[in-house]
């Protein structure tokens, strides 16, 4: 099986399957053994379910060679990340306290499988998502693929680095602070965090109350949209919805081409919403680059002050919530990682009430920055992370509090848009003089990612990025 079908994303790997230049068996065995072959150095695998992807994949053969019609995704091998519900294993939240086995599919890998694709295993995160550094008492440390003594960010850094080291096409991940963003800056990856309410949580009725939602980390924006459609829509529980989009996202990103895309007003600041935390000088360059670029595709492209207001105060709450109503449902909570247990008793003026207050509060945030963004630009840039990718280990033994110290610098453009609940992506932006991805961060209104995804698209189109490979 040639490298180059390994890193032909979701789009080439499914046009290959379903013109059967290669069949999901065939496709299925080169993911499993470029795992076997990868993986050791990343540590971005939990859990590898080789027996059952081959025999998925000989399914998705059989149902061909039957005359039925292939699915979106037919044929490609994806992986979940471990806070995601998966028929045969334990949804371990990246920690040891769960053991219980589920015996169906949440709603996103019941719809994956629908669309055709091939769950070929788990990947790693800290326990419960509470960092963006991808750092596990049980599964260890996972490293970047583009310098091994760097963190991939979290907390989706073990999708991130499967998908970036093309051990698989796509990998769903996570957002509650920036967790598919941020690991798809350190990465080089495109990572949408979408609309509140765009892909359903079920079984679980909301993730880290209103600030988590599920998505795909993608070498390339039209597989990222490829994916979003199979996943996207509301399930029943789901405490937030959103109204389906007008055209498939997937359409949006073809609209790539400068003639088809439609001038827009885009707004550019390099001020961080969290007090006191300053981009590197690679970032703020990559902003203005990103900046001039656009503007030399035609946009209307201006600086703002966009005046943040405080959203701490309502991160805040619905996280450690979030993290003790998640922590409440393990089988055994004395095998909760130290941190974790600390967060509980710091957490514990988080109450269903202080949560209700804070998510109300994020609503009154969320019509603050349409006031003082999106009433006058279509689409606001930024920065996605202020530091470099951090030597491994980031956190090693710091307590809690100096756990969440040292996470402001990686979550500070992103934590707003999860009290927001706008839809905000990481774009690739090229390579550092350290050899690490620059990555910079596009920010929608409210229910529209289809301006995102177009954009996108267009600034790939012009700045392709998906051919450089990690040096493994």
């Amino acid at each position: 099986m040639p490298d180059d079908l390994l890193f032909a994303g979701v789009h080439g790997q499914a046009e290959a399957v379903a013109s059967g230049a290669v069949s999901a068996a065939d496709l299925t065995d080169a993911v499993l053994a470029r795992i076997a072959e990868v993986d050791p150095r990343l540590n971005a695998f939990t859990v590898v379910l080789s027996e059952e992807a081959r025999a998925e994949a000989a399914a998705r053969d059989a149902s061909l060679a039957a005359g039925e019609r292939p699915g979106p995704l037919h044929g490609v091998p994806v992986a979940i990340k471990e806070e995601n519900v998966v028929a045969g294993t334990v949804t371990t939240f990246g920690g040891r306290a769960n053991h219980r086995v589920a015996e169906a599919d949440g709603l996103v890998a019941q719809r994956l499988r629908e669309a055709g694709a091939i769950v070929v295993g788990k990947t790693n995160m800290p326990e419960f998502g509470q960092f963006p550094f991808t750092e596990s008492v049980r599964f260890g440390n996972t490293l970047n693929p583009w310098d091994l003594g760097r963190t991939p960010g979290g907390s989706s850094g073990g999708t991130a680095a499967a998908v970036a080291s093309g051990m698989v096409a796509a990998g769903i991940g996570g957002d509650g602070g920036g967790s598919i963003r941020i690991p798809s800056a350190c990465c080089g990856l495109f990572g949408l965090k979408a609309t509140r309410g765009r892909v359903s949580s079920a079984p679980a009725a909301d993730l880290w109350c209103a600030l988590g939602v599920v998505g795909p980390l993608t070498r390339t924006v039209l597989d990222s949209a490829l994916v979003y459609d199979a996943i996207r829509g509301n399930g029943p529980g789901d405490r937030y919805t959103v109204a389906d989009p007008e055209i498939p996202f997937a359409e949006s990103a073809r609209l790539s081409a400068a003639t088809s895309q439609r001038t827009l007003r885009i707004a550019w600041s390099t001020k961080s919403p969290s007090k006191g935390q300053r981009p590197d000088r690679e970032h703020v360059r990559a902003v203005e680059e990103t900046a001039t670029l656009l503007e030399g595709l035609g946009h209307k492209v201006f600086e703002v002050d966009p005046r943040y207001p405080e959203a701490t105060v309502a991160f805040l709450p619905q996280m450690f919530r979030g993290v003790r109503e998640e922590a409440d449902e393990m089988d055994e909570p004395k095998l909760l990682e130290l941190r974790t247990r600390q967060a509980l008793v710091a957490g514990r003026w988080a109450t269903p009430k202080v949560r209700d207050w804070a998510i109300n509060e994020g609503e009154r945030i969320r019509a603050k920055v349409d006031e003082r963004v999106f009433a006058q630009a279509d689409v606001l840039l930024t920065p996605t992370i202020t530091k470099r990718p951090n030597p491994v280990p980031v956190l090693g033994r710091a307590p809690q509090p100096l756990a969440l110290l040292k996470s402001m610098p990686m979550v500070a453009y992103t934590a707003i848009w999860n009290v927001t609940g706008h839809p905000a992506a990481a774009v690739p932006s090229g390579f550092g003089p350290d050899g690490l991805p620059t990555s910079v961060q596009l920010v929608a209104r409210h229910g529209d990612e289809a301006t995102l995804f177009a954009l996108s698209a267009q600034l790939e189109s012009v700045r392709p990025w998906a051919d450089r490979r990690p040096p493994l």
